[in-house]
């Protein structure tokens, strides 16, 4: 069969495709647009490739460590760099065909996702240097698990979604168990990999019933389609929506979905629970927001009850569990899922202040998260297993700076004014007010006096306990050394964590105009 061309119309999305000769005219790709997801891609294969062919020596592995910060900062700074434009761009038909979206959002979730880079990567080298684990990989990890990220909060389609979920999921899953002697972490890559796997089934299956009730995986045309549409049998899409939320729910670690949290934290590496806790909660909800608020703004009717249920059960769950821990990384597990349910009442208020509110709090909880795994990683010294509350007990007199750093971090996640996390739970809590969502309000207040108290156990045992860990510490030889890369991390998320308390106005009006449009 010959032909000379053919053209194919696509009525919802009037891109034109030529086939001449048996060739596809592909659509035009504005790679300006893709500019911040090509430098952390390009970078991470880069540093594999000239790492492989370089000759391992001791001043090598510091060149790993800039040239990842050197990467996720000109990301960042190219992100940056379109951001007056990106603010502009309410009607423009987006890249590559309408798949990718660089608006506001995009650019505040990748600055913030790259400044977790930054700050992961100076955290990790320490702790790699310490336990005598070299090479570039989780450096390369880091960059590709940011880039998924990155793809995530741009994607305006739910296939290219699944695609940054699973560049995002994958390079965790290897970063969980990148400790290689440590059998618990490679215990927590496997159960995040299979509990992964199934999360992602689940999503893409979402993504099937969604195409099948709406024609369209695109978040646009979806939004476009249930705007003009009245659908009386909705059972199809409600269930795509239901499983989407379950995919994503898993990411952000919300209940019921958060069984795998507690066991991955405590057995991933300290620097890698901390960028896991950060990174992939902000690409979590970055996806969340905007298929929910972009796509099914229409039928928020039908998702909002699900969100108030997700985000109850959360705010509870993690506050009354983390409680109860003796373990600090576990601890910090729970409380995640609590903080997970805080922003999602940012979610489910539905509305400009509700979205401006959860921008603000990821920013804010991901410096004090990183912030808190610095603290954690040099308390757990050589072997990275010093986590029990016991090991914290007399802290305030062994390293009186470090235990004041975590003061603060720990008072930050409770919620206490003159610190971003007092904010960012303010923030959203009065969104949720402001829509008459008053039952929700008021439980997050109890949660977060529940949360308080399992901070205040470690505060007290840092400071008000029995010093009896001296001993210990004196006999291994290798007390609290702070590395200088894991200094500059605690200092700039403490730094974070006091200034947006104060003076939150910066990262209020940022958030507000990264508002989906």
């Amino acid at each position: 069969m010959m032909w000379s061309a053919i053209y194919l119309q696509d009525d919802s999305s009037g891109v034109t495709s030529q086939l001449v000769d048996g060739s596809i005219d592909v659509p035009k790709i504005d790679w300006k647009a893709l500019g911040s997801i090509n430098v952390l891609i390009a970078g991470a294969l880069v540093l594999l490739v000239v790492a492989s062919l370089a000759r391992h020596t001791r001043w090598i592995d510091g060149v790993y460590r800039w040239f990842t910060i050197a990467t996720a900062a000109v990301a960042g700074g190219v992100a940056m760099w379109r951001w007056d434009a990106a603010r502009d761009l309410a009607r423009d038909p987006g890249a590559v065909s309408n798949a990718i979206k660089v608006d506001g959002f995009s650019v505040f979730v990748t600055v913030l996702l790259t400044g977790i880079v930054i700050i992961g990567a100076l955290i990790v080298d320490d702790y790699l240097r310490r336990e005598d684990l070299h090479g570039p990989e989780v450096f390369v990890l880091m960059l590709l698990s940011a880039s998924g990220g990155v793809i995530m909060a741009s994607a305006n389609d739910l296939i290219v979604l699944f695609l940054g979920l699973e560049i995002l999921s994958i390079a965790l899953y290897v970063l969980a168990g990148s400790h290689v002697r440590k059998a618990e972490s490679q215990e927590a890559a496997l159960k995040y990999f299979v509990l992964g796997g199934f999360s992602s089934a689940v999503f893409l299956y979402g993504i099937a019933l969604t195409y099948g009730a709406t024609g369209s995986t695109n978040l646009s045309d979806i939004a476009n389609y249930l705007g003009s549409n009245v659908i009386f049998g909705n059972g199809l899409l409600l269930a795509g929506i239901a499983l989407l939320l379950v995919g994503l729910g898993f990411k952000i670690a919300a209940v019921p979905f958060h069984m795998w949290a507690p066991d991955v934290y405590q057995g991933s590496p300290s620097p890698i629970a901390g960028f896991m806790a950060a990174g992939a909660k902000v690409a979590g909800f970055a996806a969340l927001l905007r298929v929910l608020l972009t796509a099914m703004a229409t039928q928020s009717l039908d998702w909002r009850p699900v969100v108030w249920v997700l985000a109850v059960g959360s705010m509870v769950v993690g506050a009354v569990l983390a409680a109860a821990q003796t373990d600090v990384k576990r601890l910090m597990a729970y409380s995640s899922i609590s903080h997970a349910g805080f922003i999602l009442i940012g979610l489910q208020a539905a509305s400009t202040d509700g979205t401006s509110g959860a921008l603000f709090y990821l920013f804010a909880y991901s410096f004090i998260v990183l912030g808190s795994f610095a603290v954690i990683s040099v308390v757990g010294r050589l072997g990275d297993s010093n986590h029990s509350l016991t090991d914290y007990r007399g802290l305030g007199r062994r390293a009186p700076a470090l235990a004041i750093m975590f003061t603060l971090f720990l008072l930050g996640q409770a919620g206490i004014p003159a610190t971003s996390g007092f904010m960012a739970k303010f923030g959203v809590i009065r969104a949720a007010v402001d829509v008459r969502s008053y039952a929700i309000a008021i439980i997050a207040m109890f949660a977060s006096v529940v949360g308080a108290f399992a901070y205040l156990r470690i505060i007290v045992s840092m400071f008000m306990a029995d010093d009896d860990g001296v001993e210990a510490v004196a006999a291994t030889g290798d007390g609290y050394v702070v590395a200088w890369g894991t200094r500059v991390a605690i200092f700039v998320t403490a730094g974070a964590t006091l200034f947006f308390g104060v003076a939150p106005q910066l990262l209020v009006n940022f958030a507000a105009d990264a508002l989906l449009r």
